[in-house]
């Protein structure tokens, strides 16, 4: 290991865990769970990234077992798992096996879509999206504007999925609410222009989020963490910000620590980036400042090439070479925040911890856009 790495080894307290280091994997859709089922195929993928030195590693994103939480649209949503339902629990008893064999710890990520979904998509085509706003297509609601009542059905959702979580050994529960699915489309104002107690500022544009950490919390008791992931960009909107200053991030942060988030997953493109103007601070940073709770930063980690486009654009090239890790090891070492968690770079390389571990950076592979598709 270089001696400039070794941050990044540092064992780190997670709950009633200790994590063997500050690596990582992040949540990463790979849509091979059919019938939301995780096959052996799948605990045999985790397992390879704990063999290959990750501290944490993160599910990528299973549905809760609210009706409204799946999408289907064309392929992009096919064969995600479930986190409800006995044969899909008992693929990821079988993932968290594995996972657990290797010395990693395991968070399953849930996840609801939120108005991605429409009105005519399986499993129910009779089950609307769900989200702040009411859409309209062709005369029909494809997308129903939520009331009270669907906010507190969709937090006990997320509740009984996240306390059997916690029944089944797994270290803590992870909630998806960046990127423009349902508590994102909450925050962002261009989503949810409501007037009730759900929109408006801030800090009502936050009540849903609060609400469904408040739940789980209940759920689950003291002492099993509850981690947050968000972000400024959507999918759909790279410039755009549920916080427009420090102020509004304090708020949001406040209230979410206040009704059980323990730690931040904080989700940029490129995680150095400043988060406001004026200001040198990644969002990471801001985060871990503003809210006194642990942070983990994702974005381009590993790679000398940020991710450009979700859509391929034409000229668009999202392959990557494997990036000086000096940036990530200053962060560290400045307090920016407590974990990085890497994506791209370990997708292509199950081995990437080890092989940093060990000083043999030559050795990554590089991550390829064919690593999107393939399962190694």
């Amino acid at each position: 290991m270089t001696a400039s790495a070794g941050i990044l080894f540092e064992p780190q307290t997670f709950g009633a865990a200790t994590l063997r280091n500050r690596i990582v994997m992040a949540p990463m859709t790979r849509k091979r769970s059919p019938g939301g089922v995780p096959t052996a195929e799948v605990a045999s993928y985790y397992r390879r990234r704990g063999t290959g030195g990750a501290g944490l590693i993160f599910s990528e994103g299973a549905f809760i077992d609210h009706p409204s939480a799946q999408a289907h649209e064309g392929n992009a949503y096919d064969n995600i798992p479930h986190f409800f339902g006995r044969e899909a629990l008992r693929g990821w008893e079988r993932v968290l096996k594995a996972v657990h064999g290797t010395g990693a710890i395991f968070v399953p990520q849930l996840w609801h879509v939120g108005e991605v979904r429409r009105l005519g998509m399986p499993d129910d085509p009779a089950v609307p999206g769900y989200g702040p706003r009411e859409i309209v297509q062709d005369g029909e609601v494809v997308v129903k504007a939520m009331s009270a009542r669907d906010c507190e059905e969709i937090a006990e959702s997320y509740a009984r999925c996240a306390r059997t979580a916690r029944q089944m050994g797994c270290a803590g529960v992870a909630l998806h609410g960046a990127h423009g699915y349902l508590m994102d489309q909450f925050f962002w104002p261009e989503s949810n222009r409501r007037i009730d107690r759900y929109g408006g500022d801030i800090e009502n544009r936050c009540r849903f989020a609060c609400l469904v950490v408040e739940r789980i919390r209940d759920a689950v008791g003291p002492g099993f963490p509850i981690v947050f992931r968000f972000s400024q960009w959507k999918m759909t909107d790279y410039d755009a910000r549920i916080a427009e200053s420090p102020e509004e991030l304090k708020t949001l942060l406040t209230l979410l620590v206040r009704a059980g988030v323990d730690w931040f997953d904080v989700s940029a493109r490129r995680f150095w980036e400043p988060a406001f103007d004026d200001d040198p601070r990644s969002l990471a940073a801001w985060t871990r400042h503003l809210s006194g709770r642990p942070a983990i930063a994702v974005g381009s980690i590993g790679l000398d090439r940020p991710h450009q486009s979700k859509f391929f654009r034409d000229k668009v090239r999202i392959d990557a070479n494997v990036a000086d890790l000096g940036p990530v090891v200053e962060a560290l070492a400045r307090r920016d925040f407590d974990l990085a968690a890497v994506g791209r770079a370990i997708l292509a390389d199950p081995e990437w911890p080890e092989k940093v571990r060990t000083g043999r950076i030559a050795d990554i592979r590089p991550f390829e856009r064919a690593d999107l598709a393939a399962y190694r």
